[in-house]
């Protein structure tokens, strides 16, 4: 019976975001999404650097990345430790692979040993 109660709740959690909040992730996704595309097609090198550019455009495209997640794949919506377990696990992954590219020596790293 307890686990019934629990699956009606985690249901319940779901179907809160209603067409609203569908809708405002929606605009906030082409927005970044606008953002994105002026900095990389419509303002030069010489007013802005590539270095900068691409910064911006790699925290732009994480941005969307969360909300992606977050709300379309429901992740917000989740217990805790279930978000923990996700995002420790991509952080590992991440690290594991720019550890292999380190190690191959894929990245140019020089380090004077």
């Amino acid at each position: 019976m307890s686990t019934q109660h629990s699956d009606l709740e985690h249901a319940d959690q779901h179907e809160t975001m209603s067409k609203k909040q569908i809708w405002k992730v929606f605009f906030i996704l082409l927005g970044v999404t606008v953002v994105e595309f002026i900095l990389a097609l419509a303002i030069p090198d010489t007013v802005i650097p590539q270095h900068f550019k691409n910064f911006a455009y790699i925290t732009l495209t994480l941005v969307k990345a969360f909300y992606i997640v977050a709300f379309f794949m429901h992740l917000k919506f989740e217990k805790y430790t279930m978000i923990v377990g996700v995002t420790v696990s991509f952080i590992f992954i991440i690290y594991f692979i720019i550890l292999m590219l380190t190690e191959g020596n894929y990245l140019h790293l020089h380090m004077n040993v």
